[in-house]
């Protein structure tokens, strides 16, 4: 069985870089949620050279929309949502220090490149477990664009959140290799 691999946020370079597609990861420390709308915002405020409210260098952002807390619980289920939906914001954010991003799914080319070239990853979190994700999350607060609701921009602190390494900066993906792998 493969090692698995612990890392605490913010990441380097040097931490991406050891990363190959495949690799399962157990992540701590503080990420950020965001999804469509919040991405469509960070981008306006790019646009305009404005400062984005999250320091994206060395970050991660979780594309998830939280369902509602139950009582005496951080955040409700939190299961990965589609990241192709992201695609077209997320080289600009890359650019702008992003170290990755974890969501469900396969990735376009122009993501790809962005990784490669700004050395970033992309984490595959489980889709159909948001109950059980969830008991990873340690904190989580709304910080930016609360008016989103579920899609407001959140602090998370998170412990040991399994992941796998779906696109890694040195052009591997997962969902090719893996086709490959067991397509026969």
């Amino acid at each position: 069985m493969p090692e698995i691999i612990k890392l605490t946020t913010p990441l380097d370079k040097q931490d991406v870089e050891k990363l190959r597609v495949g690799d399962r990861v157990l992540l701590s420390g503080k990420i950020y949620s965001g999804r469509d709308m919040a991405h469509r915002r960070f981008l306006e405020l790019i646009e305009k050279g404005e400062e984005l409210p999250v320091d994206l260098r060395g970050q991660i952002i979780y594309y998830v929309g939280p369902t509602p807390a139950k009582p005496g619980y951080p955040i409700g289920s939190c299961g990965p949502t589609t990241s192709y939906r992201m695609d077209k914001f997320t080289p600009t954010l890359h650019k702008m220090g992003l170290a990755g991003t974890i969501g469900k799914g396969k990735r376009s080319p122009q993501v790809r490149d962005a990784l490669k070239e700004h050395k970033g990853v992309y984490f595959v979190a489980t889709g159909g477990v948001a109950a059980l994700i969830c008991k990873s999350v340690k904190s989580s607060k709304v910080i930016a664009y609360d008016d989103l609701g579920p899609e407001a921009i959140r602090e998370m602190e998170v412990e040991d959140l399994p992941l796998t390494v779906g696109n890694d900066c040195h052009g591997g993906d997962v969902f090719e290799e893996g086709v490959k792998k067991y397509g026969k």
